[in-house]
Order: structure tokens, then sequence, then C-alpha cells
């Protein structure tokens, strides 16, 4: 993120917290008032007055101790949202070289022209789709983890050591105090292979062996086999 982005990100963050006195010099308040999400894109890529960024993300700071965490999830956020204007304007047209196989299962119900295009804008929607679940999901855990109070850990740095080896840790969305959580956007049987899924049914042992309590958060509560499966695992290790 520039100088004249991360400015912007930092009034409009100023004015979600009632810091209006802190940004009204360079920003007009009114331009800000209508929420993030109705701003474009574009605005916050204009030039501005030189303000240094180090200094004034201080007194931000200064004037409330939450700014840190608020300005670090909207910059995630608005990076994620930027990278997936980016995909939309050059996710690629497939070839038909990529889907001819799908004619197995539907040639014949529609004319062969009609087929092919139905196959390619299908195909093309799907990478769209695919991509956004995955930005979705790099985006989702920080800011849960920032709005917890907590703090994410790689398997090298875990407090949670695998029940089997102590000297191996395992990657945790956050902890809070001595809450372990794991957070998902679904379970479903599709979304994970046999050796994977055994892999999450251990994540409520290794916790409570470490002295945590595992948490699991799932933001889609579709059914699954899979999720009562995981839900009885972490009852049995009093999460």
């Amino acid at each position: 993120l520039t100088d004249n982005v991360l400015v912007r990100l930092f009034s409009v963050a100023a004015h979600d917290l009632k810091l209006d006195e802190r940004i009204s010099e360079f920003i007009d308040v009114k331009e800000i008032d209508v929420g993030y999400y109705n701003i474009p894109l574009e605005w916050f890529e204009q030039s501005i007055d030189a303000i240094e960024v180090n200094p004034l993300f201080l007194s931000l700071k200064k004037a409330n101790p939450d700014f840190p965490t608020y300005i670090k999830c909207l910059c995630e956020l608005h990076k994620r949202r930027y990278k997936f204007q980016k995909i939309l304007n050059l996710q690629p047209i497939p070839e038909m070289i990529q889907i001819i196989n799908r004619c197995l299962l539907e040639y014949g119900i529609f004319p062969p022209k009609t087929l092919a295009s139905w196959l390619i804008w299908r195909k093309w929607i799907y990478d769209i789709d695919n991509r956004s679940a995955q930005e979705t999901g790099y985006l989702f855990e920080p800011i849960l983890t920032s709005s917890i109070g907590g703090v994410s850990y790689s398997a090298s740095k875990s407090p949670i050591r695998r029940t089997g080896d102590t000297t191996k840790g395992r990657q945790v969305d956050c902890i809070y105090d001595d809450f372990a959580y794991e957070f998902k956007m679904r379970v479903t049987i599709a979304a994970s292979g046999q050796g994977r899924f055994k892999e999450e049914l251990s994540y409520a042992e290794d916790c409570k062996s470490s002295g945590y309590k595992p948490v699991l958060i799932v933001l889609d509560p579709t059914p699954s086999a899979r999720l009562d499966e995981l839900i009885k695992e972490y009852e049995e290790y009093n999460g």
C-alpha cells in the first residue's frame, strides 16, 4: 500500500473512531462519512498533500489505543479487495482444452455451440468464485483473531504441541488466555480428505494436552457428517 492509500485508510479508521479533529486538515470528512464500503476504491489512490505516515499513525494511536488493531484489519481488507479487483480484470477465459472432457456428461443436451459457450463461461465464473473464496479465507482469520484480542502462531512458535511428539508444534489460528481457536469457513465431506481430516480431528487433543481449551468456530453452519464428527471430538476434549 502506498503512502497515499495508507493516509486515506488512516482517515477512514480515524473517522470511525471519532477522531475527526486529527484528520480534518487534509481530508474532507464528508467524503468518508458514507462509510468504507461506499467509498470508491479509486478514491484511495488519489494523491494527497504531503502527510508523513509514521507521525500520523503515532498520533492516532495515542488518541485511541485501539487504532492499530482497527487499521491492521482495515488494511488487510483493503489489500484483498484491491487484489480481487485485479483478479476480476485479469482472470483469463479458459481454453476449450481445459474443459473438453466435461462434454462427456452434457453433449447432446444442448446444441454444440451453446454447450461450448456454457462450459467456458461456467468454468470462468467458477474460477472467479474459487479465487474469491480463497482471498476471503486469508482475510477472515486475522480479522477474527484481532476481534477476539488474541494472537495467531505458526507451527514453529506455537505453544500447542503435538501429543505424539512434543518437539513439534502446530499452527493455531488464535490463542486468547487459555482458549485455542480454530476458524473454518465451513466443513464439508468434499473439503477434507481422509488424511487431512485426521489431522483436524487431532487438534482438540493436542490443545488439551498442551493446557488449552479447544474452541471451534465455523461460519457456515450447513450440517455435514464431518462437522458432527469434529464437534464431537472437541466436546470430548472439553472444547
